[in-house]
This record gives C-alpha cells, sequence and structure tokens, in this order.
C-alpha cells in the first residue's frame, strides 16, 4: 500500500513518534511533505515524550494526532497511555503507527523476538484495538477500519496500526546528511586502539554492528564488549553499574546521540553518583542513522554544556582524528568521570554485518572477563 493513502485514510494533521525502520515509508514521506514543523511533525526523543506531546496537542485543539514508533517502543507509552490517556483518566483519543520487529514466523534479531511476540498482547492489555497491515492489506480494508474507530476515538480511546515489513511503500526520497567528516566506524577503531582490555558497552544499532567487525579485523577478543543491542537510551545506565561495582576498571560507554536523547535523565544520575573511572563517549551524527537517517535534535542543543552541568569532571568536544587520539590518551590516564562528544558523518558500510556470536555468549563472556 502506498503511504500517501495510507495517510488520508487517517486524515489527520499532526504526526509525532521516534523513527523505525519498518515504518520508513512513513518517516520519509513526513520529512518530504513537512520536515520538522511544529504543527506537523515532530521527531521525539522517546515514545512516552511524544505519546504526551500528543496528548498536549489534543487539548490544544481537540484533533486526533498519530503517534508512530518501533514495537520495543511500546514499553514508553505504558505508562502515558495508562495514568493519562485512559478513558477511565483523561479520555484523550491517539491513533498509534506501530513498526511491527520480531513478528512471529520472521527471522529477526535477538533483541526483537520476545518484543514480537507480545507486540498485540500488549496493545490488548492497555484496550488499545488493533489492526494488522500487511502487503496484501487494501486500501478499502483500511477505510473500513477507521470507520469502525471512528467512534472508539470519538469516545476518548486509543487504537493502533500494526505495520508489518514492506506493507507500506513510497517512491520519494530523502537525503539525510551532515557537514561532519569523521566516519563512525573509524571513529570506533581510534576508541579500541586506546581502550586495550578496558570494558566497553556500546549503544544500539550500528555502532556495536562495527564494533563487533573492529575486533574481528584486529584478530581481538568479543571478551571486552558488551553489545547493547536492544533497550534503546539504557547503555550509559548500564555502564554505570559496572563502573561502580568494578572501580578498579576504566569503563568506556559508547553511546550515541539518539541513544542518549532517548533517556537524558541518566546522564543527572551519573553525574550524581560520580564514578572516577567511567569515560561516556556519545558518537553524534545528529541523526537515527540505523532506522533509517532521521534528525535527532543533537545538532541544536549544547550536549557538553548538559554534562558539565550534570556533575562530568572532564568534558570535551571532537570533530577531528588529531584531537580524538590526544582525548582519548588524556582521559586514559585520568582519574575522573569524563564525557566526550565526537562529532560523526553519516553512512556506514553496505556489508556492515551482524554479531556472530549469541546474546548469551556476549553475556557470559564479558562477565568472565569482569570477574577474571
Amino acid at each position: 500500500m502506498k503511504v500517501e493513502d495510507f495517510v488520508d485514510v487517517l486524515n489527520c494533521e499532526f504526526y509525532t513518534g521516534v523513527p523505525d525502520s519498518q515504518l520508513k515509508a512513513l518517516c520519509n514521506y513526513l520529512m518530504n511533505t513537512y520536515g520538522i514543523d511544529e504543527k506537523h511533525h515532530i521527531i521525539a526523543a522517546n515514545e512516552g515524550n511524544c505519546t504526551a506531546l500528543a496528548a498536549g496537542y489534543h487539548l490544544a485543539t481537540g484533533k486526533i494526532p498519530v503517534v508512530y514508533m518501533q514495537n520495543s517502543g511500546e514499553g514508553n507509552i505504558i505508562n502515558p497511555v495508562a495514568s493519562l490517556l485512559n478513558d477511565k483518566v483523561y479520555a484523550i483519543p491517539v491513533i498509534f503507527v506501530i513498526g511491527w520487529r520480531g513478528q512471529p514466523g520472521v527471522r529477526d534479531e535477538p533483541q526483537h523476538i520476545y518484543q514480537g511476540e507480545i507486540t498485540c498482547k500488549l496493545l490488548d492489555l492497555m484496550n488499545i484495538e488493533n489492526f494488522t497491515i500487511d502487503k496484501d492489506t487494501t486500501v478499502d480494508e483500511i477505510k473500513n477500519v477507521m470507520n469502525g474507530y471512528i467512534n472508539l476515538l470519538k469516545s476518548g480511546k486509543q487504537v493502533a496500526f500494526v505495520i508489518k515489513k514492506g506493507a507500506l511503500t513510497y517512491d520519494g526520497e530523502v537525503n539525510y546528511q551532515n557537514d561532519n567528516e569523521m566516519l563512525r566506524e573509524e571513529i570506533i577503531e581510534h576508541i579500541v586502539k586506546v581502550t586495550g582490555e578496558n570494558p566497553i558497552i556500546s549503544t544500539t544499532g550500528k555502532a556495536s554492528r562495527e564494533l563487533f567487525e573492529i575486533r574481528d579485523k584486529n584478530h581481538q577478543s568479543h571478551k571486552y564488549d558488551f553489545l547493547t543491542v536492544g533497550s534503546m537510551g539504557h547503555t550509559s545506565s548500564i555502564a554505570l553499574g559496572v563502573a561502580i561495582n568494578k572501580p578498579d576498571e576504566k569503563v568506556w560507554c559508547i553511546d550515541g546521540d539518539g541513544s542518549v536523547l532517548m533517556h537524558m535523565g541518566a546522564m543527572a544520575v551519573i553525574g550524581n553518583i560520580h564514578p572516577n573511572n567511567l569515560v561516556h563517549i556519545v558518537i553524534n551524527n545528529e541523526a537515527h542513522e540505523t532506522v533509517g537517517g532521521m534528525p535527532t535534535v543533537a545538532k541544536s542543543i549544547d550536549l557538553i554544556s548538559i554534562a558539565k552541568a550534570c556533575g562530568y569532571s572532564y568534558v570535551g568536544s571532537i570533530d577531528n582524528f588529531n584531537d580524538l587520539d590526544i582525548e582519548l590518551e588524556k582521559i586514559k590516564d585520568s582519574n575522573q568521570l569524563s564525557f566526550i562528544e565526537i562529532k560523526s558523518s553519516m553512512g556506514a558500510r553496505d556489508d556492515l554485518g551482524r554479531p556472530t556470536t549469541t546474546t548469551f555468549e556476549n553475556k557470559e563472556n564479558f562477565m568472565n572477563l569482569l570477574n577474571e
């Protein structure tokens, strides 16, 4: 189904969400049609954030908003759906559009398997009427479903469309890019060169995949790295938990801008606890690149000042490899909580693979390293 037809049937004026590869057609359509426009389209930090934003839109306009996201974000919407939107509370209507990763019977990455199994079950538990769209779903079917949804929305209930892979199509293209020069994979290579046998906790998406392949290329063990393949936004908190309990280890966290924005409160907790053995690196390419390239707000905010205000002892921002190497060597030999923003270009190798070890092997090997 063409995404234009889907949007016409929804007949809504405001969209907010967190990008997803299953919803790339919708995301690209919104960027080409509206860009980032506070009246029509806002990319939020996390799914709970966009759900609350949608509620505010309805309160101000009386109109029905659309919230889009990957199914991994359902956990983030449970609280605002149950305690804000629900018809026993404020009865705020919202249409959710959810990309279905880990659909049962379809091969996917381990972090999506269980989430895929419970995607519709969670919606059912939240009393959100839902309909699944696949490649064969017709526009007339969607119209019939929307006709049934109208009364539910008028009564202050929420509804959802769950989108299978390839169900929505879009012929338009969007060129996502920035003005930065350093490639993320090369940045991680420089980090690995300095960290030696120190543990690394790496963020969701391509960064962890690149770290895995760098270890292979260097003929190094994967035991030094914990790959946060899911749980976006929580990498720095995992690293904090390790750093607190292994005070004699230098612990490195490789984070991304989309990840750090998703749960930025973690930075305040890190700064307050203040482990001197933790290095928090944010590779900032100003984009949700792993799921398509839609922009984050990381270009327009000052991450360095935020980190400083949260209590990090040492902060720095890097945009070239010479300064990166100097900073990494300096931090390696220091004993202070550090935050480094590294400004990265977009892009990854077309042949970038995925980890060949299992998540269980990753965990066991990493735990064995920490307890050697």
